[in-house]
């Protein structure tokens, strides 16, 4: 938004209002969120901790599972009281909820004023000065564009230590589960030059590690004929940053290409990788539309322990898919054993609007996927304090991103994306340290600094 932009609006709108956004759902909608408040800034509003501070609340909400929506009206709800004593407070919805549910939350929950999609985030500080210029107008702004190449500046208004940096955006594989590509749109890729330079920027801002973000980062294809790899072999060569990760990728699209880049520059590239695999069996494979079978994505599990031997790994499961057999589940949890994953993300599955899946006739009992989903996570628990444990005594660089002055602890991550604890200072924050693990959980880690 241009400067000319950004001061009438800050005039239309006055100063001193505060704006409260609430988050849940993926590192896209965090992205996003951080987005939003730099441009509201732009427009003279002010991030708040609390609604009760709020002139304008937000709801950020994904909508990759069912319970998210729930979420938004019970969340909206409990504003009742703020909205009765503050008649000039507005709330909105956005993010995949608010692109997939458009004029129906607006119809179910009157309470709210606007409700804006994942394509209109750049005109949010328009749309909030529509919503109070027109009073008691309700707004639904949800058009969904497909342009490509996707121009779009990282906004981030406390980089920090760690940060993300968006490459793409939306998705074309149409998993028969998936909604994004109906509420984030068809795929889309930013210019590599862009992320090169927003990547320069974050550094000079005291950034040492991107997260590189996109519902499909490894189907990146930029104007100029790059590929993910080739990104990523550029970031490493071309920018001071330290630290290089990326999320989330798809089996189908990892190559030995990406495996050798990751290999060739791992001074900078962490060796974690985040793959979901989402069933171990091949015929619910098949009906995901996932694009590979079991003895596919386990031959690229191979390729990657071959040239990264300490990689890490962790991955996306759905429980319950429809039409799955106690056998077919059954192949799932082989796969987390077989593979040996340290993290996994589990979840029942959800029917989603507009999806192939939620038509399919043969849907499993809640109940049963429940019992399924607390099997396969005590399963995984059992392996997972086992692969902690081989974490003692070892020696991690872990990177500090904060401190906790009330017990004079530091935290930070290390190149396996493990969270470490361990104690130290403030002036801390920002390098990159030497701590030998004295106690390891699966979820995090405890050590002790080691002195030069």
């Amino acid at each position: 938004m241009d400067q000319i932009n950004n001061e009438k609006l800050s005039s239309d709108l006055g100063s001193g209002r505060g704006v409260y956004i609430s988050t849940y759902g993926c590192q896209m909608n965090v992205n996003d969120t951080d987005r939003m408040y730099s441009l509201l800034e732009m427009a003279n509003f002010s991030p708040v901790q609390t609604p009760e501070e709020a002139s304008v609340i937000i709801l950020n909400a994904c909508s990759i599972r069912e319970k998210p929506v729930h979420k938004v009206y019970s969340e909206v709800g409990t504003y009742r009281k703020l909205k009765e004593r503050n008649p000039e407070l507005r709330i909105g919805v956005g993010g995949c909820v608010g692109q997939q549910e458009k004029e129906n939350l607006i119809k179910n929950q009157p309470m709210i004023d606007f409700v804006f999609g994942t394509d209109t985030i750049d005109s949010l500080p328009q749309i909030v000065a529509d919503v109070y210029a027109k009073e008691k107008a309700k707004i639904v702004s949800t058009k969904v564009e497909h342009r490509s190449p996707y121009h779009v500046e990282t906004l981030v208004r406390n980089p920090g230590v760690s940060t993300f940096v968006n490459i793409a955006k939306g998705c074309d594989n149409f998993c028969s589960f998936c909604v994004v590509p109906y509420t984030r749109g068809r795929e889309k890729s930013r210019p590599l030059q862009h992320v090169l330079t927003d990547i320069r920027h974050l550094i000079k801002r005291g950034v040492k590690e991107v997260t590189l973000l996109g519902q499909n980062v490894n189907s990146y294809h930029s104007d100029c004929g790059a590929d993910f790899a080739d990104l990523l072999a550029r970031v490493a060569k071309e920018t001071d940053i330290e630290r290089i990760r990326y999320t989330t990728s798809h089996p189908k699209d990892f190559n030995q290409k990406l495996v050798d880049i990751m290999y060739a520059n791992q001074d900078k590239v962490c060796e974690y990788i985040h793959l979901p695999f989402q069933s171990g069996n091949s015929r619910i494979l098949e009906r995901m539309n996932r694009g590979y079978t079991r003895e596919e994505y386990l031959e690229k599990i191979k390729m990657i322990k071959a040239a990264i031997p300490n990689v890490v790994l962790s991955t996306d499961i759905i429980v319950g898919f429809p039409g799955e057999t106690e056998e077919e589940f059954a192949d799932t949890v082989s796969l987390v054993k077989e593979v040996g994953f340290e993290t996994i993300f589990a979840f029942k599955y959800s029917p989603r609007p507009f999806t192939k899946a939620a038509k399919f006739a043969d849907q499993v009992d809640e109940s049963v996927k429940g019992t399924r989903l607390n099997y396969l996570f005590d399963e995984h628990d059992k392996m997972a304090f086992e692969l902690a444990k081989a974490y003692e005594g070892r020696i991690l660089d872990v990177l500090v991103e904060k401190s906790e002055p009330t017990d004079s602890k530091v935290s930070g991550r290390s190149t396996q994306n493990k969270l470490v604890h361990f104690l130290g200072s403030e002036s801390l924050i920002g390098k990159t340290v030497p701590v030998r693990i004295t106690k390891a959980f699966p979820a995090v880690l405890r050590g002790e600094l080691v002195q030069a």
